[in-house]
């Protein structure tokens, strides 16, 4: 039998908001959120002092006004948000090459052969941590476990600025009473769905057949039982392959879908930028699948794709390709559309291009 995996899960804390708070002194003790005023932006972050009147990101920055007028609101600046990034990433390399970022400020490590000896993965997280808080004066939080899934759970128990170890011994005893929402994938809608068939823990879904959580919530109820036993076969991954480069935007006020020409064409200008340097990089990855994203003035997402043998070769065609997607919407004439985005995604090799069936899917 193999040894446990040894892994960690570092989470910066309300790290845009405290990149914010380090550099400027007047903002230190008061609560900040990330995010440009308006009715049409959203949170990109909010400090704990924010966070007390209910600001989370990703909620409209008009509602966190309202949920706390004294907030001083501070456009993000991405730059600096990935230099600070940057020099994390040289801390968690000092002990790890196999780190696999989640986003500018989070990260899996597999420690389980690492670079120092320091005793155990518990020593390592905590030296890595102060090394951020002398290095960047930004604190984070981390989660030790044997597995990806646990970790990360773990790296929440005590935020913010502290860790918690979850060793394999004790995995059984801390799943069963963990709450069903505390699982990855499983939203409010969800967790609602499922306490109303009973399911309030973990030890609940473990008192059923996988069978039966099979046919009660399809192919998500056998990663659900898997979850609950604390089994997470997923390694950590150095180098995660891109599956879609896109653009979006929203705009000031909503528009129809015939007027939304323009914008697809700028979009695709910029999706097929990054899809460039993306070729850099890998040159031999080709995308093969067009995807027009819009989002509704009501808030409802839809998608509609291209898959072809014959994948667009400049951005003239990609604008043109997405642009006609807007046919297979088969929405009311008078809907008003708040958003719309651009993506390529489908990479296959390009020596697997020859061959190609042409698909056309939503």
């Amino acid at each position: 039998m193999t040894d446990p995996r040894k892994i960690i899960h570092v989470d910066m804390d309300a790290f845009y908001a405290s990149v914010e708070q380090r550099d400027d002194p007047a903002l230190r003790g008061r609560p900040v959120v990330v995010a440009w005023r308006g009715a049409r932006s959203v949170v990109c972050a909010a400090s704990y002092e924010a966070r007390k009147f209910g600001v989370r990101s990703a909620m409209p920055a008009i509602r966190a006004e309202r949920l706390c007028p004294e907030a001083v609101f501070v456009p993000p600046d991405f730059v600096r948000y990935k230099a600070v990034s940057r020099q994390i990433r040289e801390i968690f390399a000092r002990h790890t090459d196999l780190i696999e970022p989640l986003s500018l400020d989070e990260a899996y490590l597999d420690v389980t052969s690492p670079k120092q000896d320091l005793g155990s993965a518990t020593a390592i997280a905590r030296d890595i941590r102060a090394a951020i808080r002398d290095e960047t004066s930004l604190t984070a939080s981390a989660g030790i476990a044997p597995n990806k899934f646990l970790a990360k759970i773990a790296s929440d128990w005590n935020k913010p600025d502290g860790q918690f170890v979850l060793k394999p011994q004790h995995v059984d005893a801390f799943l069963s009473t963990l709450a069903v929402g505390r699982l990855p994938g499983v939203g409010r809608v969800t967790e609602a769905r499922m306490q109303a068939m009973g399911f309030h823990t973990c030890a609940d879904i473990r008192a059923q057949p996988v069978e039966i959580l099979e046919r009660q919530l399809g192919r998500w109820g056998r990663r659900l039982h898997e979850l609950a036993h604390g089994i997470d076969e997923r390694a950590v991954q150095s180098q995660r392959v891109t599956l879609q480069v896109s653009s979006e935007d929203t705009f000031p006020s909503d528009l129809p879908l015939d007027a939304l020409d323009d914008a697809i064409r700028e979009l695709a200008g910029k999706t097929w930028r990054a899809y460039q340097r993306e070729r850099e990089q890998y040159p031999d990855r080709i995308a093969r699948t067009v995807v027009l994203k819009l989002k509704t003035s009501d808030f409802r997402t839809l998608t509609r794709s291209l898959t072809s043998s014959a994948p667009p070769d400049d951005a003239e065609t990609l604008a043109m390709i997405a642009s006609g997607l807007r046919s297979r919407v088969q929405l009311p004439e008078q809907t008003r559309y708040r958003l719309v985005g651009v993506g390529l995604s489908g990479f296959i090799d390009q020596d697997d291009q020859q061959g190609a069936l042409l698909l056309d899917t939503e």
